[in-house]
């Protein structure tokens, strides 16, 4: 299938490629459907969530383990049992990225991580108490992903 991106022209992809939000993102609850695409240079740590269905709307997402080590997310037992899963190990994370000018100035959200099944492909956004929302790129220091947000 074809996808006109905002980031990266027209790209093909595979329907099973699609990663599922069954309730939506919050504040878009009528998409469903997205791909994360990586972007060049980045080693996979810096990525673009791409709408399936509206070609404008496109999230940068960061691998959060790449900015902070030690970040440490943890999902109530109902939000493991939506996945299937018994332990948080089993899953993927991504935080949202607000990328302003200048750069230095971005911020991730640490408290609302993108969470992915990797076999099922189905995902949902979780609130985690323990982070904040704005979390400024410098204070991770002068990493490569980071600059390039």
């Amino acid at each position: 299938m074809k996808l006109q991106t905002k980031y990266f022209g027209e790209i093909d992809y595979e329907a099973g490629e699609v990663i599922t939000f069954p309730a939506g993102m919050f504040g878009f609850d009528e998409e469903h459907g997205f791909l994360l695409l990586p972007f060049d240079g980045s080693g996979g740590n810096l990525l673009c969530l791409q709408s399936t269905a509206t070609p404008a709307l496109a999230f940068v997402v960061m691998d959060p383990f790449s900015l902070l080590p030690d970040y440490a997310p943890v999902l109530r037992k109902a939000e493991l049992q939506q996945f299937g899963v018994e332990e948080v190990g089993e899953l993927g994370f991504y935080v949202l990225c607000a990328v302003k000018h200048p750069v230095s100035a971005s911020t991730v959200n640490l408290r609302c991580p993108i969470v992915i099944h990797p076999q099922t492909r189905e995902a949902r956004q979780v609130i985690m108490e323990v982070y904040d929302m704005r979390h400024p790129l410098e204070e991770f220091g002068h990493r490569e992903e980071a600059a390039s947000c």
